[in-house]
């Protein structure tokens, strides 16, 4: 999908309910949660592809590394997740549908840098044992 739009500060930036790293920043974020102190909160959720590493949960239990970035649902398309500092500079309304046209997989996460969506609908309950299965599939990528 040819991306004609971009993106603007956003006026209220919602609570977040994703950390969000990509690239290195993905690694740092899974080689903390993998940490022996590292208290995974059982609400945590992850999902990861060879690129991003995405953490979901309440605002209090989000990790934290520097360079990650915080997401959260679009209050007027709740299918698309978005970075809280920053929105679309189009009605989201007309950008889930678009996107939901693309992709049958939902809910989105819709990123500015590196653009990309992402599909978060099989995000699993954050466990030594999903961290170590990422691992697996980042040494493969």
């Amino acid at each position: 999908m040819e991306r004609a739009w971009g993106w603007r500060a956003s006026a209220v930036p919602p609570a977040p309910q994703a950390a969000v790293g990509w690239g290195d920043i993905a690694r740092r974020l899974h080689a903390r949660l993998s940490l022996p102190d590292a208290a995974l909160a059982g609400g945590l959720q992850a999902t990861a592809n060879r690129d991003v590493l995405v953490v979901i949960g309440a605002p209090a239990d989000l990790p934290w590394v520097e360079g990650v970035e915080y997401a959260a649902p679009h209050p007027e398309a709740p299918q698309l997740w978005m970075p809280t500092l920053v929105q679309p500079d189009i009605p989201c309304d007309l950008l889930a549908r678009a996107l939901t046209r693309a992709h049958a997989r939902q809910p989105l996460l819709v990123w500015p840098r590196p653009a990309g969506v992402v599909p978060l609908d099989r995000a699993l309950p954050l466990s030594a044992a999903l961290l170590a299965r990422i691992a697996v599939q980042w040494r493969g990528a």
